[in-house]
């Protein structure tokens, strides 16, 4: 009698690292560490506001926060964060703001 667990582990094998997916996404991050917030002096990678790009075939998305609410810069570093996405992928992105607050101790954390 075979275990029931074996088959199941045997037909959905672990999904492979796709290494030219996750070199795109280095690629954006790259370019976006050129988005420096003017108030702190810290780019957008650096301090923890990318929280995730979405690459997509025809259109991208980058997902991120601001330091505040009301940061004054907020319409500049959205457009900055777009164009440099959209130089690194040579398509169209989509920058979405997330409601979640920055915690200034992820500065230097993430990626």
């Amino acid at each position: 009698m075979t275990d029931p667990t074996e088959s199941a582990t045997a037909s959905s094998p672990a999904p492979a690292f796709d290494a030219e997916r996750r070199a795109r996404e280095l690629a954006v991050l790259d370019a976006l560490r050129e988005v420096v917030d003017p108030e702190i002096g810290m780019n957008v990678v650096e301090l923890a506001l990318i929280k995730q790009v979405v690459l997509g075939e025809r259109e991208s998305e980058i997902k991120m926060i601001l330091t505040t609410p009301f940061c004054p810069y907020a319409g500049s570093m959205i457009q900055q964060v777009k164009e440099q996405a959209e130089m690194a992928l040579d398509q169209p992105v989509k920058v979405t703001l997330l409601a979640e607050r920055w915690d200034p101790r992820d500065a230097g954390l993430m990626w």
